[in-house]
């Protein structure tokens, strides 16, 4: 399930008022280098393995492994945007070289295994309100789903085997936030239904920093898929067979030892969703950034959870204390430039930290900072990311003079800005925002 709210690309706003007290972090004005490029230990990845596969999100255990047997049939309803079927192509197509999976698109009157059914955003939150989109075993049709609400169909822990999903995506938001869901919902539907936190370079993670299926998640499928494991296998059985399977598909995982992550407490993440979710209020937001931020550190994590604690305290601080808020940035970029990311998270903090100089009048910082996040979110393929910081640079550059330039860059801006923000109305508000951060560094 892809969830609301909980990373947003805020940044004149924030979830709430009230400010929190957040240590000293270094400041590095020309930047972050990205340090994390290491890989997992084989022995980690099983652990991971096994924590995605037998519980769900709410924390219930799951009995056995399932999955789907065969050939893997997936078809499109409903109001299907005009970027869809080019995005979900290459998805299966990529699941298919990566992950070793035969899946192929079918049409939409013919029979499939997977249903992707297109409906308005506010037909899906009536029925799922935190979610974005989601999806569900043993129905096809969002009519089907509303009409077993409750029944033992749609409880995953019966599950014996996959044969029937269905994917619910809004078709009234932006390609982006429909591709993103296709990459998540499509990958729960074949795999894996839980997300964990601690897991940096994944979709399985509700933090929503990555956008698209990485090199670890396509590892994960083959897993999922692999013809050593079968439907009905318990954990038992499944862990028995993760070290041989891991050493035959990621050789280079094959030393000693793991990450030794710790399991992320109850508390952390309810206090997460009140923080940046669609359950708190202004009155309990920041109370809850201040929690998490003091149980990352008491757990002594170094982790992205450390670094999405600060960047959580940055975030509800921006409104009411810029200083405050960039040094919970920057103390988030420390902790991202360390992650094995290819710098996606990093790219985030160094967004809000360039807008936050650019409304501080700092322009050069600003563009500095800007060209540091632009490969990251590149990579990430992040265009409301990519976008944003063009935006910002371009409006540093106009600062600065640089018209000529400033200009070519907002015009090659929009292909991203239309792709990640949608119509032209919500690109137009995210360069009103950004403007208007540019109007406060002059005293305007």
């Amino acid at each position: 399930m892809r969830h609301l709210v909980i990373l947003s690309f805020c940044l004149l706003v924030s979830c709430g008022p009230a400010p929190v007290a957040v240590s000293k972090a270094a400041v590095h004005p020309d930047g972050f280098a990205v340090t994390g490029a290491q890989t997992r230990p084989n022995a980690q990845i099983a652990a991971d393995f096994m924590d995605l596969e037998f519980q769900m999100e709410s924390g219930r255990m799951l009995p056995i492994l399932t999955r789907f047997e065969g050939s893997v049939s997936v078809r499109m309803t409903g109001a299907v945007p005009p970027l869809a079927e080019q995005d979900l192509m290459q998805l299966l197509g990529r699941l298919r070289a990566e992950a070793d999976i035969d899946v192929a698109l079918v049409p939409p009157g013919a029979p499939a295994q997977i249903t992707i059914e297109f409906a308005s955003r506010a037909e899906l939150q009536r029925l799922e309100p935190s979610a974005a989109c989601f999806v569900a075993p043993n129905v096809a049709t969002l009519a089907e789903f509303r009409a077993r609400r409750g029944a033992a169909a749609l409880d995953w822990q019966g599950l014996q085997r996959r044969d029937r999903l269905a994917v619910f995506v809004p078709f009234d938001t932006s390609p982006q936030e429909v591709r993103d869901c296709l990459h998540e919902e499509v990958a729960q539907a074949l795999g894996p239904l839980n997300d964990l936190f601690r897991l940096p370079d994944s979709v399985f993670n509700d933090d929503n920093f990555q956008s698209v299926l990485t090199d670890f998640d396509m590892l994960i499928l083959r897993l999922h898929y692999a013809p050593e494991l079968a439907n009905g296998m318990t954990r038992a059985e499944v862990a028995a067979r993760l070290p041989g399977l891991l050493a035959g598909m990621n050789p280079q995982g094959g030393y000693p030892g793991s990450w030794s992550q710790p399991v992320t407490p109850r508390a952390w993440t309810d206090a997460l969703r009140t923080a940046l979710g669609t359950r708190g209020t202004a009155a309990t937001r920041s109370p809850a950034a201040k929690r998490m931020l003091a149980m990352a550190q008491t757990q002594g994590w170094t982790d992205n959870r450390l670094g999405f604690s600060w960047f959580a305290v940055g975030r509800l601080l921006a409104p009411t204390d810029p200083a405050g808020a960039e040094r919970a940035y920057r103390a988030a970029a420390e902790v991202y430039a360390g992650l094995p990311d290819d710098g996606v998270h990093l790219s985030h903090a160094l967004l809000q930290l360039a807008a936050l100089a650019l409304g501080d009048g700092r322009v050069d910082q600003a563009v500095t900072l800007a060209d540091q996040a632009l490969p990251l979110a590149a990579r990430g393929q992040n265009a409301a990311l990519q976008a944003s910081l063009m935006m910002i640079k371009a409006e540093a550059l106009t600062q600065l003079g640089r018209d000529t330039e400033a200009a070519a860059l907002r015009l090659d801006s929009l292909a991203a800005a239309r792709y990640g923000f949608g119509d032209a109305q919500a690109v137009r508000a995210r360069e009103a925002e950004i403007a208007a951060l540019a109007r406060r560094g002059l005293g305007g």
